[in-house]
C-alpha cells in the first residue's frame, strides 16, 4: 500500500454564527513512503477547512450498514411538544426553529451538516455544547426532548418510542428516498475508485459515492467494496501518480460544489489494490 497523507481537520457544524464555519485555506506539503524505496518528498495543495475545538466527530468509517434512518420515526410527538419550553428558555436566545434567521436548526442548514450521520452524533452534539458556553447544564431527558424537537422541526415524522441514547443507536440521518445524500461543498469525504488520466486531470473513474468522514485515509473494506458510476477529478495533485493508473484508489479530501460536481480538492491518496476495479 502507498500513501500520501496531509493531515485536515473535519468541517466544523453549528459554531457561534450557524451549523457552519468556513475557514481561511491553506496549504500543506508531506512526505510518502513507498515499499522498499527512500522517502520521495511530495506536495499537495489542499483547501482545508480549520475546525474549532468543538467539533462533531463522525462515528462511522466504512459504508454505512443497512438500518434503521430518521425516516422509521425515532421520538413521540408529546416529547418534541414538551421542548418547546425548554428551547425557549435555553436556545432561543441562539436558535431559531425555522429554517431562515439567526442559526436556524432546520431546512438546509441541517441536512448540510448531518446528512450520513446518526441521530447519535446530533444528541451528543447538542448535549455535549448546548446551551451555548453551558454544555451539558440541563437535565438528561431535557436533551433528549430538545433533539426530538430538531427532528420534528425537519419533518421527521414521530413514532411510538421516546428518543433516547438506547433507541437511536445507529439510526441515519438520510433523505427520505432512502438514499446517501448529495453531501454539501467543503466537506471532509473519502472516495474509492480507479485511477485514470483525463488530459492534464487525475480522476477517478468507477468513483464510489463521497462518504463523510473525520480522518483522511483509507478505511478497511476499501480493497473489496463495490465501486460506483461516477467520475470525480482529482484537483491540485501536484505529485507524479502515473505508476499507480489503472490501480483502485482511496481518496480523501473536500469537495467542491455540492457532492464533489467540481471534484475533490485532494489531501491524501491510498492504493488500496493494484488492480480495478
Amino acid at each position: 500500500m502507498t500513501t500520501v497523507v496531509l493531515p485536515v481537520m473535519p468541517d466544523q457544524l453549528m459554531g457561534d454564527s450557524g451549523m457552519r464555519d468556513v475557514r481561511p485555506a491553506t496549504r500543506l506539503s508531506e512526505k510518502v513512503r513507498r515499499p522498499g524505496s527512500a522517502t520521495v518528498s511530495l506536495l499537495l495543495a489542499s483547501t482545508l477547512l480549520v475546525a474549532a475545538a468543538n467539533h462533531l466527530p463522525v462515528v462511522a468509517q466504512g459504508n454505512p450498514a443497512p438500518g434503521r434512518t430518521v425516516w422509521e420515526g425515532v421520538y413521540t410527538d408529546a416529547q418534541a411538544d414538551r421542548a418547546n419550553a425548554v428551547f425557549t428558555h435555553s436556545c432561543a436566545g441562539c436558535h431559531t426553529l425555522a429554517s431562515q434567521g439567526e442559526s436556524p436548526l432546520s431546512g438546509a442548514s441541517f441536512w448540510e451538516s448531518y446528512t450520513q450521520r446518526t441521530v447519535a452524533d446530533l444528541l451528543n452534539y447538542v448535549r455535549t455544547n448546548m446551551p451555548n458556553g453551558s454544555g451539558g447544564s440541563l437535565p438528561a431527558d431535557e436533551y433528549n426532548d430538545l433533539v426530538a424537537l430538531i427532528l420534528k422541526s425537519n419533518g421527521l415524522p414521530a413514532g411510538k418510542t421516546e428518543l433516547a441514547p438506547e433507541t437511536i443507536a445507529g439510526v441515519q440521518i438520510l433523505p427520505k428516498d432512502g438514499g446517501t445524500g448529495e453531501l454539501p461543498a467543503n466537506t471532509l469525504v473519502r472516495v474509492v475508485g480507479c485511477l485514470a488520466r483525463q488530459g492534464s486531470e487525475w480522476i477517478l473513474t468507477s468513483a464510489t459515492t463521497p462518504e463523510r468522514v473525520d480522518k483522511i485515509g483509507e478505511a478497511s473494506g476499501d480493497a473489496s467494496r463495490p465501486l460506483g458510476n461516477r467520475t470525480m477529478a482529482l484537483k491540485f495533485v501536484l505529485t507524479r501518480l502515473d505508476s499507480f493508473v489503472g490501480q483502485r484508489m482511496a481518496v480523501s479530501g473536500m469537495l467542491m460544489g455540492a457532492g464533489g460536481v467540481d471534484g475533490i480538492n485532494v489531501t491524501s491518496v491510498s492504493r488500496v489494490s493494484e488492480t480495478c476495479p
